[in-house]
């Protein structure tokens, strides 16, 4: 049986970083960038006011009071015509660059203006340069990196892209991840279940941690135990670029997916992990000629242990494809807030709060009744792992801790 570092290693191994292609700005939002990228600009490309009110010379205005004489408005996407002299100011827009002369903006709210004679009295806190401006290139240079390879791409990236030059990148796609509940004893979360069944909520929560890892779930429903109609699932969920399947995978008589996956043409890479809760997952790749291969990941059917294994396991595949430079899970060292004995043979990442007292991590490992307890997760937003063997581990101890 494999550790989970081992495990790690096989699906960073196996998994290859999808091909870069060009995109479009307006396509790229969860993409990840697969070239970095530099400005062909200074940012920003002039002195710039950073709000409505008067440029100034700030050795007029030693003690923040004057009467200046006004040469001229500027407003946004205009050049200012007149340099500014000892006792001048010219009124200026928010965007709108400085005229020479000018180190310093004084906000509309302190200033007084005579229409009649052209003059403003200005009445503030003592001013000094770069007050309410930002100077030429103070936030980047041209030439200067802009973003680095494997950054992912949201919205303040596509922005920042779009000032800097880059209207096309080379990216990364996001993978489509087809998600595929199997069992006679599903029903679907709208059906009220008879005796024997339980609802389908791994479906629905595994499409939601794939639309939180960026990527895109197909909702395959549920295949039952039955070879004919699981092979036509497996089949349909082939094409996407992933395959989860929930359920299965242990070594019972109708725990099915292993032989059809294998029937299928799949390939097995690992079966079953040395963690609690999760030990029997599956991991296989499909190669297919004339296209990218499909990445294929059996889950166990308890929900607690499904859950538990995409996040570690099937995020960081998803985050291989993508091209993030780093894309296995990072542990965060969190201080036990209350005892926890832990017990069993294997390595068990525990359902846990994690808060921040004082900027300190901590974190309280939840109650649960086994990995099919899917009530205790709701107040989760993390993992704490403990090490095999029955230890009390006390309070005040430091731990890893893997955030959701």
């Amino acid at each position: 049986m494999l550790s989970v570092q081992e495990a790690f290693h096989l699906i960073l191994e196996t998994v290859q970083p999808v091909a870069p292609r060009q995109s479009s700005l307006f396509d790229a939002c969860h993409c990840v960038l697969a070239e970095g990228t530099i400005s062909d600009v200074n940012i920003p490309p002039f002195d710039k006011a950073l709000m409505d009110g008067f440029a100034v010379r700030s050795a007029d205005l030693p003690d923040g009071k004057a009467t200046l004489q006004i040469l001229e408005t500027i407003y946004a996407g205009n050049v200012p015509a007149l340099p500014l002299q000892a006792g001048q100011t010219s009124q200026i827009m928010t965007g709108a660059p400085l005229p020479e002369g000018a180190d310093a903006v004084v906000q509309i709210e302190h200033c007084q203006i005579n229409e009649e004679q052209q003059t403003v009295q200005i009445e503030t806190a003592p001013v000094s340069p770069g007050t309410n401006m930002l100077y030429r290139s103070s936030v980047l240079e041209i030439g200067a990196n802009v973003l680095e390879a494997g950054t992912l791409l949201r919205p303040q990236e596509i922005g920042a892209l779009a000032e800097t030059g880059s209207s096309q990148v080379s990216v990364r796609r996001a993978p489509s991840l087809s998600i595929l509940a199997t069992g006679d004893e599903l029903v679907p979360p709208e059906e009220f279940p008879q005796a024997g069944q339980i609802r389908n909520s791994n479906e629905v929560m595994l499409y939601t941690q794939v639309l939180q890892s960026q990527a895109h779930p197909v909702a395959l429903g549920i295949a039952r135990d039955e070879r004919s109609h699981l092979r036509e699932k497996i089949n349909e969920g082939l094409k996407s670029d992933f395959l989860l399947l929930s359920g299965g995978v242990s070594a019972g008589t109708l725990d099915l997916v292993p032989s059809e996956l294998q029937a299928a043409g799949v390939k097995q890479v690992f079966h079953k992990v040395d963690l609690k809760p999760g030990k029997p997952l599956w991991f296989g790749i499909l190669e297919q000629e004339g296209r990218s291969p499909c990445y294929i990941f059996g889950l166990p059917g308890n929900p607690v242990s499904s859950m538990v294994c995409f996040e570690l396991f099937v995020r960081t595949a998803i985050r291989q494809f993508m091209g993030f430079p780093a894309p296995k899970p990072v542990p965060l060292q969190a201080r036990l807030k209350t005892d926890f004995q832990s017990s069993g043979s294997r390595p068990t990442y525990q359902p846990a709060q994690v808060e921040w007292e004082s900027g300190e991590a901590v974190v309280t490992p939840l109650k649960t009744l086994g990995s099919a307890d899917l009530r205790s997760t709701v107040s989760a937003n993390a993992v704490a792992l403990f090490p095999e063997g029955n230890q009390l581990f006390q309070a005040g101890l430091k731990v890893d801790t893997f955030l959701w």
